[in-house]
């Protein structure tokens, strides 16, 4: 377990400890919930309960999903970042500015920061664990990836004795339960009205479809995994928007499950990272991870193979883990402690994700004449991939058009987008419909 459960004997003292909330939204209401609902389990439980002393808030009129006293709420972080009797800043406000201002002042002014803001860790997160050190303060942040996962806490504590060479994950549950619909047979459009009708996908879902939200994630994973600083700009990242519903027809035939697949590896040469759409087996550990759930497969010298799995977004989850780093704080404030996290800027490099190879799913709409699979395997060849398969799907006899799925032996990224390129240029080629990585 990550924190001892240590319980009160008779007579012992329960601490009070200050919370400054920034944030009443989602999250930040659920987390006031929870601390209500469970705050003398929790005071049992870690010898310390938890008052909140103020919420930051753009609106303090705006109707709250749970009862909220009004005295607490304020407009002004300085009344919160400058205040000395608050013991805790917990950031629940999202983006970048000014979020991280806001914890970065905190820091500064001696305080312990929790916060679930998984851009501002991505971006900025080695300076800010950097600061809170040279502050004598802890900062947590389990809540800005895989909401009630513990994979945070994992890779700061309990893999602190191994070698971690590789990370797989499926970390964002919008595009996993668009995914997951397409499988069953739904079309992109459709599965994403229904995230969008369900609540697992925002009025406007680029950050989610467009792979940047998972980017953000793997980031932070990568920089804890391989205790060197990996930036979200480091990460090349492709969506899942231009997935036909076919494709998950084809892959289904060949063994196949489509994800979007968060993916970190560190070799002699550095670490290569990408998130994008990816064929992985059926037999794979990821490829039964459905609907809205997230899972975290690591490889470490001494676990050898280790997932984690659940939930991975929601108030509840996410107001969970932003509790449980409470917690935490707790636990290192009666032992007078902190929890420091030492990374080191330049370890290792992220290597150009034009150097990082693969195998390839290629699905093509080509003229349904003799002499086309002789062209494009020519490209391909002079680009030094080798085609594992080839299979025709469908010919629209009318059109004269054949759509042909090739499946390549392991080849670099960078040949092959050249080869795609030379591909697109033939006069036999109609289209390249989709370009798809497959997991080894």
């Amino acid at each position: 377990m990550r924190y001892a459960c240590e319980c009160l004997h008779e007579g012992e003292e329960i601490k009070e400890i200050n919370i400054g909330l920034l944030g009443a939204g989602v999250v930040g209401s659920g987390t006031i919930d929870l601390l209500a609902r469970r705050g003398d389990q929790i005071a049992r439980s870690v010898g310390a309960r938890f008052a909140i002393r103020r919420i930051l808030v753009r609106d303090p009129l705006r109707p709250r999903p749970v009862p909220i006293d009004r005295s607490l709420l304020t407009t002004d972080a300085a009344s919160i970042l400058d205040d000395p009797s608050i013991d805790i800043v917990v950031e629940l406000i999202g983006g970048e500015t000014p979020a991280v201002e806001y914890i970065a002042g905190a820091l500064r002014r001696g305080k312990h920061v929790v916060t679930a803001n998984k851009e501002v860790v991505a971006k900025h997160g080695s300076e800010l664990l950097d600061l809170a050190n040279r502050s004598n303060v802890n900062l947590f942040f389990e809540a800005s990836v895989g909401g009630g996962i513990p994979v945070i806490a994992v890779l700061r504590h309990d893999l602190i004795a191994n070698e971690i060479t590789s990370l797989r994950a499926i970390i964002n549950g919008t595009t996993n339960f668009i995914l997951t619909a397409m499988e069953q047979g739904h079309g992109y459009e459709d599965a994403l009205r229904e995230a969008q009708r369900l609540g697992y996908a925002e009025a406007d879902p680029t950050n989610d479809v467009d792979g940047t939200d998972a980017t953000y994630k793997l980031a932070i994973l990568s920089t804890l995994a391989f205790r060197t600083n990996v930036r979200p700009s480091q990460i090349e990242h492709f969506g899942i928007q231009r997935l036909s519903q076919k494709d998950f027809q084809y892959a289904a035939g060949m063994g196949y499950v489509i994800k979007l697949l968060a993916a970190a590896d560190a070799g002699p040469n550095g670490i290569a990272a990408s998130v994008r759409p990816t064929l992985i087996p059926t037999t794979h550990h990821l490829a039964s991870v459905k609907g809205v759930f997230n899972a975290v497969l690591i490889d470490g010298d001494q676990v050898d193979k280790f997932m984690l799995y659940g939930r991975g977004a929601g108030a509840r989850p996410t107001a969970s883990a932003v509790v449980a780093d409470l917690c935490a704080v707790a636990h290192n404030l009666q032992r007078n402690v902190i929890d420091r996290v030492d990374i080191v800027q330049h370890r290792l490099p992220v290597v150009d994700f034009g150097d990082t190879q693969s195998r390839f799913y290629i699905r093509l709409q080509v003229a349904d004449r003799p002499g086309v699979l002789a062209a494009i395997a020519r490209v391909l060849g002079d680009n030094e991939i080798s085609i594992a398969s080839v299979m025709q799907h469908e010919t629209d006899e009318t059109a004269g058009v054949a759509e042909i799925v090739i499946m390549t032996h392991l080849a670099a990224e960078r040949r092959m987008a050249t080869a795609l390129t030379e591909i697109g240029t033939l006069d036999v080629v109609r289209e390249t419909s989709a370009f798809i990585r497959v997991e080894r």
